[in-house]
């Protein structure tokens, strides 16, 4: 188990908890907030098992509070990226799959897609684009467009907990 390099959680005030982990789920520090009201032990000192709590928060939230968080998420080569109003996690997650870098056609293809799917599903398309490239996740939007809304809302939330457990193995 994978041990954090810069902090002990459990040896953490809540305050210094939330300030730390505030952002693990996207503008949503309620899931730090309520991970260390449950308690934290020697065990949460391990990113596999602070994840492990911080992602049973999430899933035992309500619904509406689940699709708040999916919506606290910004869309993939959406506004918010190229206004510079992304979080610095976001930021260095739709950088490193070569967002930054789309050609002319593949941002158009980006915002028809982000439209189209926000226009079925009502909130953000949602995946963990670390180590993903941008014609992966083309391909992915191309293939979960598809999908119920049951199975995408469901989908949102695996990929969100994915895209924690990334953030926490970088700290």
């Amino acid at each position: 188990m994978a041990q954090f390099k810069t902090c002990k959680p459990s040896q953490m005030t809540k305050a210094e908890f939330v300030e730390m982990f505030a952002d693990i789920y996207e503008h949503s520090p309620w899931v730090a907030e309520r991970t260390f009201d449950l308690g934290l032990n020697e065990r949460s000192n391990t990113i596999e098992n602070l994840h492990e709590s911080m992602s049973q928060v999430m899933l035992d939230a309500t619904p509406q509070e689940q699709l708040d968080l999916i919506n606290a998420h910004p869309d993939l080569a959406g506004k918010a990226a190229i206004d510079g109003e992304l979080t610095a996690a976001s930021t260095s997650e739709q950088a490193g799959a070569g967002i930054s870098q789309c050609t002319a056609e593949e941002f158009s293809q980006f915002t028809d897609f982000n439209e189209r799917y926000k226009a079925r599903f009502q909130f953000p398309f949602i995946m963990a684009v670390k180590g993903a490239n941008r014609h992966q996740i083309l391909a992915s939007f191309a293939e979960r467009i598809h999908n119920d809304a049951e199975t995408e809302f469901a989908t949102a939330i695996a990929q969100i907990n994915k895209i924690a457990l990334f953030r926490l193995q970088d700290m």
